[in-house]
């Protein structure tokens, strides 16, 4: 018999608690949730207070049968699943799969998988908290309510097989309302002013520069300002120096390690929790999913001991932060390393990175802010209203700094300088040159992954443990992408004063470029402009986040789940019929381009039956309409009338080749070369509209070579003519009389031997 069965939820965490605890304790693993809503219908009852119908996965009724088994021969039985709501739900399951009473179930959490932090739970047993069981039960049955009935009406009113989701919806929201003011948005040209001075009477002639505190629309405004400046005298009326305290971010919530991973590591948000989870289960971080910025007495206590060492007693200053994050739950901690004496642990490169990033954090947390002198300097011109600013920062104590600085999501255009030269009012400056460079506007950023999670936080939608979930959703549903974009060229003009000269000349900059963006497709704006309209409350932001704020009453035990579900589900249903008796078709929009020059026909851009698409002609009757896809990237809400005719250009003629084309398309099976008869695939890199003749010509050479070295027997035998050992599509095989045979693992097919080629044709006969 068993002493003490303990089930936690991932076999890695099983291993590492194991070796804490006593031979009396058995560890075993449920491998996350062991059951879940029924997928036959929709698994709720709703006439009977929305009861739900649980079960068993298949993948995991051999888990639940060994757990059954040790359950029944343990003594004791504890639940150590996660601490937070979901854990806590699985914690009820496992209750009601093994028979085992609520009432009288040891449950046990801790934050850390450390032998005092097991230790501790082990002598502190409580009961499954139900309050937080049924918060987790009514998310996950008004979410399948959501998706069980809004995704018919999508299938029906807009396109088959689409799905919504109540938190997912609301993320493709924001995305889509970015794009739309990203497509909207008109740069606007204007011209800004920096300058090079030198204090006169400084014989070493340190340069240092200045902006203007104003900024030129037209060319014209700024040449005129260069011409007050030729010939003006230049002085110091203002030097201000203040000084200023930075201090350090507070320790990582889910939220901030995923948006700090993201700008330092370039990790995304899933990968971010996968590897988190990792070091969580090892024991060398407290649980990653909490939005408490709180750190226990004894990491505060640790933390001074080890920053003191490191840099000094000067460095450390302890302090503890407050959560401000819109509707955060349980008063958990930070994420932190459980030892903040260990700098550095052993495993990936991912998850030593990730430790390493959150070391530093929760460390530089509780060292002393930095201290800097801020110089502020204004110049006058002579002749001119507009002054001069230059800034300077110094960094008098770097505190917290020697260890640690946070990222941004966008850098602005310029920082402070460093050290300017010292200066006093009245000082006169000379110019060495005053620059007018022509900038633009910029449009809002797309979301990142990151900047996305911090934006719904804001919002107050969503939790923790759904931020990750939510993002994967979006894109595997093919309602969001995550791409990089090359950029465009955009040309700018540039006056230069120098040396009472003023020269214009034309530079060119790339424009747009970005890296792992989040952007909507055509379907996910269709999609979220369909449930707009129909929908309204389910996409309202504060509508989302009440939602939120009634599950936090539910944990807490103010609100009973039924209830909270039943007045959200009767409007919601009522709706859900409406919308379906409304217009019985499907309504794609079309967004008319232009006129095709060529032939006079309309060119439009919808939804067509496989995706995006453009069309000329096919508004008359009988009249045969020509389609081309969309590229990727590429929206029917921002195409332009010259993409969409580029779109038409395939199949085009790239060359010749002894007289016969060479032609480039799209086919069934995506971009090709046409070459006497024979298809080359372009590469994934080759565009096939700019492909050249040159790179056409090496692909179809290599498929060439490719083709003839397949060909090419591996081995032969002049005893055997009839058998030979050849290259194939799938690999390696024996070719005999007609027939092939597939070579066992592990054999050289280059050195097998006529007898052994043999044997292998007579067992496959077998």
């Amino acid at each position: 018999m068993t002493e003490n069965l303990v089930i936690v939820e991932s076999p890695a965490k099983a291993k590492t608690i194991e070796k804490f605890l006593g031979k009396e304790y058995t560890v075993k693993s449920s491998f996350g949730h062991i059951r879940d809503l029924a997928k036959k219908d929709l698994g709720i009852d709703i006439p009977h207070g929305f009861a739900p119908t649980y079960e068993i996965s298949d993948d995991k009724k051999k888990v639940v049968a060994e757990l059954s088994k040790l359950a029944k021969s343990a003594k004791r039985v504890w639940l150590a699943s996660d601490e937070d709501r979901e854990g806590e739900a699985i914690a009820w399951h496992l209750t009601q799969v093994l028979g085992l009473p609520v009432e009288e179930t040891r449950r046990i959490v801790f934050h850390e998988i450390t032998k005092p932090a097991i230790l501790a739970a082990i002598e502190k047993p409580r009961t499954v908290n139900m309050n937080l069981v049924n918060a987790q039960q009514a998310r996950r049955i008004l979410d399948r309510l959501v998706g069980f009935e809004l995704s018919p009406v999508l299938w029906k009113k807009v396109k088959p097989s689409l799905s919504a989701g109540r938190v997912q919806s609301v993320a493709v929201r924001l995305l889509v309302e970015r794009e739309r003011e990203i497509i909207g948005f008109v740069p606007t040209p204007y011209f800004r002013v920096v300058a090079q001075f030198y204090v006169t009477s400084d014989p070493d002639k340190t340069l240092f520069r200045a902006e203007l505190n104003r900024r030129f629309d037209t060319l014209e405004e700024a040449r005129a300002f260069l011409e007050k400046c030729d010939g003006a005298s230049f002085s110091v009326v203002k030097s201000e120096q203040k000084p200023a305290v930075k201090s350090p971010a507070p320790p990582f919530t889910t939220s901030t390690l995923q948006q700090e991973a993201a700008r330092k590591l370039g990790m995304s948000v899933s990968q971010t929790m996968s590897v988190a989870q990792k070091l969580y289960e090892q024991g060398s971080i407290t649980y990653m999913r909490t939005d408490s910025v709180n750190l226990a007495a004894q990491a505060i206590a640790a933390s001074k001991e080890e920053i003191t060492k490191l840099f000094g007693e000067k460095y450390s200053e302890p302090r503890n932060f407050k959560t401000k994050t819109k509707g955060a739950q349980e008063a958990h901690e930070a994420i932190r390393p459980t030892y903040i004496n260990k700098t550095e642990i052993d495993g990936s490169p991912a998850e030593k990175r990730l430790y390493e990033l959150i070391w530093k954090r929760t460390v530089a947390s509780q060292m002393a802010a930095a201290r800097i002198d801020r110089t502020t300097v204004t110049i006058d011109v002579s002749g001119a209203k507009e002054l001069f600013v230059a800034t300077g920062e110094v960094i008098r104590f770097d505190g917290f700094l020697r260890l640690y600085s946070e990222g941004v999501d966008d850098e602005g255009e310029q920082s402070a300088e460093g050290v300017l030269p010292r200066m006093a009012v009245g000082d006169a400056l000379t110019d060495v040159n005053v620059t007018a460079t022509q900038r633009f506007t910029q449009s809002p950023p797309r979301y990142s992954e990151a900047s996305l999670v911090k934006r719904l936080e804001e919002l107050g939608i969503g939790r923790p443990s759904t931020y990750a979930p939510t993002i994967t959703t979006i894109i595997n549903r093919g309602y969001v992408v995550k791409q990089n974009r090359e950029g465009v060229k955009r040309e700018y003009l540039q006056l230069k004063l120098e040396k009472g000269k003023i020269t214009e000349k034309t530079g060119t900059e790339n424009v747009g470029r970005e890296k792992g963006r989040l952007a909507p497709t055509d379907i996910g704006m269709l999609v979220n402009d369909y449930l707009e309209a129909q929908f309204k409350a389910i996409l309202d932001y504060n509508f989302t986040a009440s939602v939120e704020k009634e599950f936090d009453e539910i944990a807490e035990g103010k609100k009973g789940w039924q209830e909270m579900i039943r007045s959200f589900y009767d409007s919601f249903h009522a709706t859900v019929e409406e919308a379906m008796g409304a217009v019985p078709q499907h309504t794609h929009p079309v967004r008319v381009l232009g006129v095709d020059p060529a032939t006079g026909k309309e060119v439009s851009a919808r939804i067509g039956r496989y995706g995006p698409m453009v069309q000329i002609g096919g508004n008359e009757e009988g009249e045969k309409p020509r389609y081309a896809s969309l590229k990727k990237g590429q929206l029917i809400a921002s195409i332009t009338l010259e993409e969409a005719l580029e779109l038409f250009s395939l199949p085009r003629v790239a060359g010749q080749i002894d007289g016969k084309d060479v032609v480039i398309g799209i086919g069934k099976f995506g971009p090709y070369v046409r070459y006497d008869g024979k298809f080359t695939s372009l590469a994934r890199t080759d565009d096939p509209y700019t492909i050249t003749l040159e790179r056409a010509v090496q692909l179809i050479e290599e498929k060439k070579n490719k083709d003839a070295s397949a060909k090419t027997p591996i081995r032969t035998f002049s005893e055997e003519p009839d058998l030979q050992v050849l290259n194939g599509r799938y690999g390696p095989y024996i070719a005999y009389k007609g027939k092939n045979y597939r070579i066992p693992k592990g054999a050289v097919p280059a050195e097998l031997s006529l007898e052994e080629c043999r044997r292998i044709i007579e067992t496959s006969k077998k």
